[in-house]
């Protein structure tokens, strides 16, 4: 599992990778309340973490098809006639 780093530190996918461990220990069943309730928090930090990135990956995305559609096509001439 991925150690216990901050989840602004960590990429997107060890986010997921993380809260995918946690969901799974979580459905188990056995974790007493306190730890179930820790795991719980650190899986509302990642997800957090993770739509924040999705976010901005997406208006990444967004400026960069604008500015593809604001560009103009010129023609093309051959210098070979």
């Amino acid at each position: 599992m991925t150690s216990r780093k901050k989840a602004e530190s960590l990429t997107f996918e060890q986010s997921m990778q993380e809260l995918e461990q946690l969901v799974a220990k979580m459905e188990q069943g056995e974790l007493p309340l306190e730890d179930a309730l820790k795991n719980f928090e650190r899986g509302i930090q990642l997800a957090r973490h993770s739509q924040k990135q999705l976010k901005d990956a997406e208006q990444k995305v967004q400026i960069l098809t604008s500015q593809n559609s604001q560009q103009t096509l010129d023609v093309f001439e051959s210098n070979n006639q």
